[in-house]
């Protein structure tokens, strides 16, 4: 049967790809779940009791569609962050807004700048809307700011992407930093700041709110799906000036937080001890994952985030070979995917008995490589 002959041009040029191979998509490949899921930065100490307890009881309501203005959890959001609700606006996590705000700005042919193996669920949405993609490499293992300002006024990009803490690599730059990069860029260019991994970040690492509050050219994109465990919800939002904001009204998919996802990002928001709780616990495992990695005479790169990226002191070829030999032993890793990124692995953090048995898999899966 002939395929169909109108879809775009520009559709038609696109692999049929997601950014990520999900655990799920190699659970079935190999036959078996793993008995450790440490590799796609999730929050495996799980979201507080009242936020299963929330859920529990809008579950009742299932039926009835969500509120499509996210009202409370932009008050909410509001109120954690000393803003007007106006200024933030909700979407499905982190990644169905970046798609978002690709879709306002670039158009066929547009530049973008970002770095060479950054988050690559930002460069699926540029090509997914046909900007060209221009990169940076990274520079001791951090986004080189410097290299970013360069190539934006080169390229007189529109947007720049920048994630800090960073993923892959789990580094950061600091407030200071952020913000003297904010305010050299062109007024014309929008800056993505990715902060997904803002609170399990120092403090000094987040520029203050007041820091970048009147610049129309940069929004701040966080998330519920790494400290507050609620990555299966899907519920993500930015904040800037109102009128910036406000242009994420035009585009998005206004019934695209479920009603669950509302109940229990709102939740989540109000119950900061039990995120103080997981973050004790996450830094407890970066610690613990750092030392695993040490005394097997791999370099671990300091983190920010709930994961530990480690040097693991040769080429890809040996990452991996190590990534491979955990997964085939029933442990779920990851690696970046560019060089010199690639002679890494990352791990995120976890409970205890999955951090033990990364522990011993990993000797075994050393031994073997010698």
């Amino acid at each position: 049967m002939p395929a169909f002959a109108r879809f775009t041009a520009l559709a038609q040029s696109l692999p049929p790809t997601v950014p990520f191979v999900g655990p799920e998509t190699q659970e079935r490949a190999r036959g078996a779940e793993f008995e450790a899921r440490l590799g796609a930065n999730e929050n495996g100490f799980g979201p507080a009791p009242s936020v299963i307890e929330a859920i529990t009881r809008e579950a009742q309501l299932s039926w009835r569609y969500a509120d499509p203005e996210n009202h409370d959890l932009r008050a909410g959001l509001g109120a954690h962050l000393g803003l007007a609700p106006e200024r933030v606006v909700v979407g499905e996590g982190i990644d169905g807004l970046l798609g978002l705000i690709v879709r306002l700005i670039v158009e066929p042919g547009t530049p973008v700048v970002t770095s060479l193996g950054a988050y690559p669920t930002f460069n699926f949405h540029v090509a997914g809307f046909g900007g060209e993609l221009v990169t940076v490499p990274y520079r001791d293992d951090r986004e080189d700011l410097d290299a970013l300002l360069d190539a934006v006024r080169r390229e007189n990009a529109p947007l720049v992407y920048l994630s800090n803490p960073d993923n892959p690599m789990g580094t950061w730059h600091s407030a200071e930093a952020v913000t003297a990069f904010a305010r050299a860029l062109p007024e014309t260019t929008m800056l993505v700041l990715d902060e997904a991994y803002g609170e399990t970040a120092p403090a000094a690492a987040l520029p203050a709110n007041s820091a970048l509050a009147d610049m129309a050219n940069v929004l701040r994109f966080r998330t519920f799906s790494k400290a507050y465990g609620l990555a299966g919800q899907r519920v993500g939002y930015v904040f800037g000036t109102e009128d910036s904001v406000a242009m994420f009204h035009r585009v998005r998919n206004h019934f695209g937080v479920n009603r669950l996802g509302q109940a229990a990002a709102l939740a989540a928001l109000k119950d900061q001890d039990w995120l103080a709780h997981v973050l004790a616990q996450v830094s407890a495992s970066r610690d613990r994952i750092a030392a695993i990695a040490e005394g097997h005479g791999f370099k671990p790169i300091a983190s920010a985030t709930n994961f530990v990226t480690v040097d693991c002191g040769r080429d890809a070829a040996y990452a991996k070979a190590i990534l491979d030999g955990l997964v085939s032993r029933g442990v779920f890793i990851r690696m970046p995917g560019v060089a010199p990124l690639n002679r890494c692995i990352r791990i995120s953090t976890g409970p205890g008995p999955e951090i033990d048995l990364f522990e011993k898999t990993l000797a075994e899966v050393v031994a073997e490589l010698g």
